[in-house]
């Protein structure tokens, strides 16, 4: 039962999963090592990677604060002079 399961789950035999693997993982390797790219220096780039997507995310959020903050310093006042003039208006009456 736990093998059928088993099997279920890798899509075919463990002991043929497994040589898949294993020649898989060995053509990879070959082609990794006759391009001469070295498993850590795949991890320090993917490292990279995430460090510089995540420093964007937040140069967009700082981007955006900025932006709000300058369309603030226009459209604060003004809605505060149109309620004053509103609310004048209504004195006035």
């Amino acid at each position: 039962m736990v093998a059928g399961r088993l099997t279920r789950f890798l899509g075919d035999s463990p002991l043929r999963v497994l040589l898949r693997l294993l020649v898989l993982s060995f053509v990879v390797g070959l082609v990794l090592a006759t391009l001469d790219i070295h498993p850590l220096e795949l991890w320090a780039w993917a490292e990279r990677l995430i460090s510089r997507v995540y420093h964007m995310g937040f140069e967009a959020l700082e981007r955006a604060a900025g932006y709000l903050l300058l369309g603030a310093l226009i459209v604060v006042p003004l809605f505060l002079i149109v309620r004053l003039v509103k609310f004048a208006g209504r004195r006035g009456e």
